[in-house]
């Protein structure tokens, strides 16, 4: 189990490799849903996503022990791609990412700029499996894209950094895929925050992780999931994240047009270039919110900026922007 002191650890590890992002806030938002909405605009970290802490946390940990290797694999659908080139080049390692073939092309050409090679695939089944025999070379390291204890604490400290600088919250909101950030950011929170809410959001069309925490084991996607949330579309959360995700306070499974609906909603009222990932994050904001009474403070970690023409043509197939956010 990933410990508070990990992640502290890590922090002090990463410092001077990562942007300390900025909070944003709506004024209009705020008056709509009568709460306080921070957002941690993690969107603006270096290679556009929060995974770079996990990715340079591993691989500074391993340069640390002088155990880095001669290559590093990873599997990835984009962000955590970016991440591991981006470290493994920081520290001359050669990578090579297993991802499938409908990989945003952003997040593609970023990976490759990086320096990193990319093997694309057809299901991400398929790129999983392809990566752990790569991972049987020799004088290989794969770091996968959360089910790793040092990806964990990595991801952890957005929080450590969030929490600098918004203070106590009642509320933190984090998107999950495989549950890298949703599980450290629960460690971190119960530890300097202890009465803030930890909840979690998924997308409906990629609910792995909220029929894993109903049936209380590990239950996969039957086949490859289409969302706009692709950065949440994992097969299945992993065994170090499970558990720690068993303690979350709530869970919220988002449908496609509600995903679409907030992602125009936040790119209009913050001018933020954001995934749809992170913003489907606000519906479970709207929906907790209804629950509980007016005057929270909730904070909302924006995971990723890393969107292509194709993502937001469907993203705005549709004007959601006449129907107004009021609880």
């Amino acid at each position: 189990m990933v410990k508070f002191s990990d992640i502290v650890s890590a922090k002090k590890r990463i410092a001077s490799m990562i942007h300390q992002t900025p909070i944003f806030e709506s004024s209009l938002l705020n008056e709509w849903l009568g709460s306080r909405v921070l957002f941690k605009a993690e969107c603006l970290q270096r290679t556009g996503a929060f995974k770079v802490r996990g990715a340079l946390n591993t691989v500074s940990k391993l340069a640390e022990h002088k155990s880095l290797p001669k290559q590093i694999v990873a599997n990835s659908s984009g962000n955590h791609a970016q991440a591991v080139a981006y470290a493994a080049n920081l520290y001359q390692v050669p990578a090579k990412i297993f991802s499938t073939k409908n990989v945003s092309a952003v997040k593609a050409a970023a990976t490759r700029h990086y320096g990193a090679k990319l093997a694309l695939f057809d299901t991400r089944v398929e790129a999983d499996e392809a990566v752990a025999r790569a991972a049987e070379e020799p004088d290989t390291v794969w770091i996968p894209p959360f089910n790793h204890p040092d990806i964990i604490a990595g991801q952890g400290t957005l929080m450590l950094d969030t929490v600098d600088q918004t203070g106590d919250v009642d509320a933190v909101f984090t998107p999950c895929g495989g549950g890298g950030l949703l599980s450290g950011t629960l460690i971190a929170t119960r530890e300097i925050c202890p009465k803030a809410k930890v909840i979690g959001a998924e997308p409906l069309a990629a609910n792995d992780a909220a029929e894993s925490l109903r049936q209380g084991k590990i239950v996969p996607l039957s086949g490859p999931p289409v969302t706009l949330a692709d950065g949440a579309a994992t097969p299945s959360v992993g065994e170090h994240t499970f558990p720690i995700l068993q303690q979350v306070d709530g869970f919220y499974e988002v449908d496609e047009i509600r995903i679409a609906y907030w992602t125009q909603w936040l790119h209009h009222l913050l001018k933020l270039h954001m995934e749809p990932t992170c913003a489907m994050t606000m519906e479970a904001v709207f929906q907790w919110l209804k629950t509980v009474s007016r005057g929270q403070k909730v904070v909302v970690l924006l995971s990723g900026g890393n969107i292509d023409q194709h993502k937001m043509s469907q993203i705005w197939a549709k004007d959601y922007l006449t129907e107004l956010p009021r609880l």
